[in-house]
């Protein structure tokens, strides 16, 4: 069975940093593309950064590029999103997904079909 949990969530002033974590089991990690996307109340999801567990290639949306960072543990089958200098537009429900490198291969980082997706950590960024 496929499992994707997120955790590190959670209430953080603006200009903190978070860590959020992205734990799989189920499949072959290290074949996997990974991304993280988010959802603010009352606006539609978007990615925020991807990375090919294959290749070790990245990509960020420019909303976070320059205060996060994207990184793979394969030891671990967990993927970390580390956001710095938050900002309150950051809060959002974030979630992270994954579909077979090889299957999103010629895709557009966001435009990837993601086929598992886990359930989501609330991020609340205050003033």
């Amino acid at each position: 069975e496929v499992q994707l949990v997120e955790s590190g969530g959670g209430t953080a002033q603006a200009g903190g940093s978070l860590r959020l974590s992205c734990t799989a089991s189920g499949f072959t990690f290290d074949d996997y593309v990974i991304g993280w996307f988010r959802q603010a109340p009352g606006k539609e999801r978007e990615g925020v950064s991807c990375i090919s567990n294959y290749d070790n290639s990245t990509y960020y949306a420019d909303s976070v590029k320059g205060r996060s960072t994207i990184s793979s543990d394969n030891a671990k089958n967990t993927v970390y999103l580390q956001m710095n200098s938050l900002k309150p537009e950051d809060t959002a429900v974030y979630y992270c997904a994954a579909e077979s490198f090889f299957t999103a291969q010629g895709s557009r980082w966001f435009d990837i079909q993601f086929e598992y997706w886990g359930q989501g950590t609330l991020v609340t960024v205050s003033e």
